[in-house]
């Protein structure tokens, strides 16, 4: 399929250059970065025109979507202050979020073409993720409304340093209850890659749809992309996780994972340690990519590997980092896959992704926080001394 022209790829020499190479480059990259027309607008949501379960989009016919992502969208509940408990936080600011819906916006954000599938409430939270999704350019063709479950709800715990702690409040929550019968399915085979986590296989039927939808990508040559995005509260124990998301494992093209998911599904070995990672490097599969935070990540391919640095930068929260730079690297794939057999160019891509997720942290929530290609492109640009 043809992909959107707004998207970005780097390409040519690398990035660190001399000063004068670097502004040339920037007059370049933001000439390309704002140059593209784009996605026509999306419906916007409201209570009159949402009937029931299913969600119809009167919008003007647009290009089918370069990127679908499966899976759920919430309202993420952050505290104004970090350092305290959920009860001793004064204050919390409401943010949308959801891991697939986050890397959803987030390649729109950088110019990229994408769409959403997942189901939240029929109330004011969801027409709320509805628009969200809307304003940032993303088909929203795939979503449904459930009348009788709420939007999911998330209170995240900062510490002092910007990690995270989570209470979900979903028993169930709408996403939890989409079936099979809703998938639009030729948005899913008409994709160039379908992403996904692994919290839509905790419950049924959502289970069995998310295997319904990646069974028809993989089966119409759809590139199938994985972050497991460990969320244990959710599971009902740690060895039900663990099963649960390596039964899935073979079947991915791309897999993103941090060091402490590593640690996780190899039962404590060595994160750090390439033959442990080695072992989770499934036949079929084309990259794995490990995060380790401000450090950058490791790349994994059939003939080579090596690590990225990432960027340096104040940490206010670390919500959304993770899916910041699986946006920015599927952007970059979406746009040519011949990436993945191209060590350099890879690195170059992988710069991009970490300066995505670099940027995400130095703001609150996550969807509010994704950065823009400009923002990415002259944060990247800037000389190395």
């Amino acid at each position: 399929m043809a992909l959107q022209a707004t998207t970005f790829c780097f390409s040519g020499p690398t990035l660190r250059s001399t000063p004068d190479s670097l502004t040339s480059k920037r007059r370049i990259a933001i000439k390309a970065a704002s140059s593209g027309l784009s996605s026509p607008p999306l419906l916007w949501v409201s209570r009159s025109n949402v009937k029931g379960r299913a969600f119809c989009t009167d919008a003007a016919p647009q290009e089918s979507p370069s990127v679908v992502c499966f899976g759920e969208m919430l309202i993420d509940f952050v505290p104004t202050t970090s350092g305290l408990s959920l009860a001793q936080a004064p204050a919390f600011k409401k943010a949308p979020g959801g891991a697939p819906a986050n890397v959803a916006v987030g390649i729109a954000r950088l110019g990229g073409s994408s769409a959403f599938i997942g189901k939240v409430g029929e109330d004011e939270f969801g027409y709320m993720l509805a628009n969200i999704l809307k304003d940032n350019n993303v088909n929203n063709q795939g979503m449904r409304f459930d009348p009788g479950a709420r939007t999911a709800l998330a209170f995240v715990t900062l510490t002092s340093q910007g990690e995270r702690e989570f209470m979900f409040y979903r028993n169930p929550s709408a996403d939890m209850l989409l079936q099979e019968s809703e998938l639009d399915f030729d948005l899913i085979r008409k994709a160039k890659i379908f992403h996904y986590g692994s919290i839509s296989l905790i419950t049924e039927p959502c289970k069995s749809a998310h295997i319904a939808a990646a069974k028809a990508a993989k089966d119409a040559g759809v590139i199938l992309s994985y972050d497991p995005n460990l969320r244990l509260p959710l599971w009902p124990s740690p060895d039900n996780a663990r099963e649960e998301i390596l039964s899935i494992w073979d079947t991915a093209d791309i897999i993103k994972i941090s060091e402490e998911e590593i640690e996780f599904l190899t039962k404590g070995e060595d994160p750090y340690d390439d033959s442990v990672v080695r072992k989770l490097f499934h036949p079929k599969l084309k990259l794995l990519l490990v995060t380790e935070g401000p450090e950058g990540c490791r790349y994994y391919t059939k003939d080579f590997k090596g690590r990225v640095h990432g960027l340096k930068v104040e940490v206010v929260d670390t919500t959304g980092a993770g899916d910041a730079f699986v946006a920015g690297i599927l952007s970059q794939l979406a746009c040519d896959l011949s990436l993945l057999q191209d060590e350099e160019r890879l690195r170059e891509a992988l710069m991009f992704a970490n300066a995505c997720g670099a940027l995400t942290v130095k703001e609150r929530g996550a969807i509010p926080a994704l950065p823009t290609k400009e923002a990415v492109l002259e944060a990247l640009l800037k000389p190395v001394f």
